[in-house]
């Protein structure tokens, strides 16, 4: 399981600025790229079994950081991705009651169409075992469009494929963030309890995430 040093962790505060800029999807030139260091950041609340649902190109956050540990869903088949890992219909996961210990939706809440939101998430209540844990990774609403303008500008200027939304295509309900009291009510409305927000202090808190549990019993 990969881990950020004290070190290394001073580095990555330091040089923000600059890897928010470069556009970079793995550790390079001795930087955390964002993508990474969110999935750090989220290794820390995990706990047993984890199901990170649109789990994107090579199911990253259970390969390498959960060491094979869970299941990583998506709708569409990125790169690294077997039939195994697409979901058709998300308002019914494939998976049995309280399959899972922590579920994880990382950076990805905003792109589940307005209207499958609740739907999706009382999916999450359901593949939780008593006590599970939920956990949303959700960014400051200006620097989620900066960065998405961003990396599309620089996908269409040097032909990179960073950008997933290009790759697979906009759903008209989706968008390039939700706001913490969206990500609170739905929550709630799900069934989940004990919220709690954490910022990424090496982000200079401009991304963070919103924790909750399936109530015991």
């Amino acid at each position: 399981m990969k881990r950020r040093s004290g070190l290394r962790k001073c580095a990555d505060f330091v040089t923000f600025p600059v890897r928010a800029l470069s556009v970079i999807e793995r550790d390079r030139f001795g930087l955390t790229s964002l993508a990474d260091e969110r999935y750090d950041y989220v290794s820390r609340e995990v706990r047993g079994e984890c199901l990170d649902v649109g789990c994107g190109r090579h199911n990253r956050f259970i390969n390498e950081y959960r060491g094979g540990r869970g299941r990583g869903i998506d709708v569409y088949r990125h790169e690294g991705l077997t039939e195994g890992h697409v979901v058709s219909d998300i308002s019914h996961f494939p998976f049995d009651d309280c399959s899972f210990e922590t579920v994880t939706f990382i950076a990805n809440l905003n792109h589940v169409p307005r209207s499958l939101r609740d739907v999706e998430l009382r999916e999450a209540h359901r593949v939780l075992v008593s006590g599970g844990k939920i956990v949303v990774t959700m960014g400051n609403p200006l620097a989620e469009v900066l960065t998405h303008k961003v990396t599309a500008m620089h996908d269409r200027f040097f032909g990179t494929r960073y950008e997933l939304d290009l790759e697979r295509g906009m759903h008209p309900e989706e968008e390039y963030y939700c706001t913490d009291a969206e990500i609170r009510e739905r929550l709630t409305r799900a069934g989940f309890r004990d919220l709690k927000k954490k910022f990424f202090a090496t982000q200079w808190c401009l991304n963070h995430l919103i924790s909750g549990r399936k109530p015991a019993g």
